[in-house]
């Protein structure tokens, strides 16, 4: 008798601790994947409401010919060939680590040019700001 009866508590267990632990398992699940962001180019677009706020001081500019410039601090900008671009940047960065990028480019230039221009920054690890006109 005493065996029968301590079989039958055995196996006579709730499942609600088991559901509420799946519950909750769930329950953060889900709020952990609305907190997770993909990687992806974040820009902005060619009309914002508000100026970028970091003070770039080298800037690359892209004209609607398609027409690649370059600056650095209060140089005036000279046109460069497209591959001329990276060795630039490079020997910018190198002379101060912590300089910020400034896009300036046409709202008709193509989307993949930016991006061109975006993947350099990303290959190097360089701060790059696109520069938007204000509404």
């Amino acid at each position: 008798m005493a065996l029968k009866q301590r079989f039958s508590i055995e196996t006579n267990f709730s499942m609600a601790s088991m559901t509420d632990v799946i519950f909750l398992l769930l329950i953060f699940f889900m709020i952990t994947s609305t907190v997770v962001v993909p990687n992806a180019i974040q820009v902005l677009l060619p009309r914002s409401q508000q100026q970028a706020q970091a003070k770039p001081i080298t800037r690359v500019t892209i004209d609607k010919e398609l027409n690649y410039y370059v600056a650095n601090a209060n140089e005036t900008e000279r046109e460069i060939a497209f591959e001329d671009i990276t060795p630039f940047l490079q020997s910018v960065y190198t002379a101060d680590p912590d300089i910020f990028v400034a896009l300036y480019a046409d709202e008709s230039v193509p989307y993949r040019e930016i991006v061109r221009i975006l993947d350099i920054a990303n290959q190097n690890q360089f701060k790059m700001v696109l520069m938007t006109r204000p509404n």
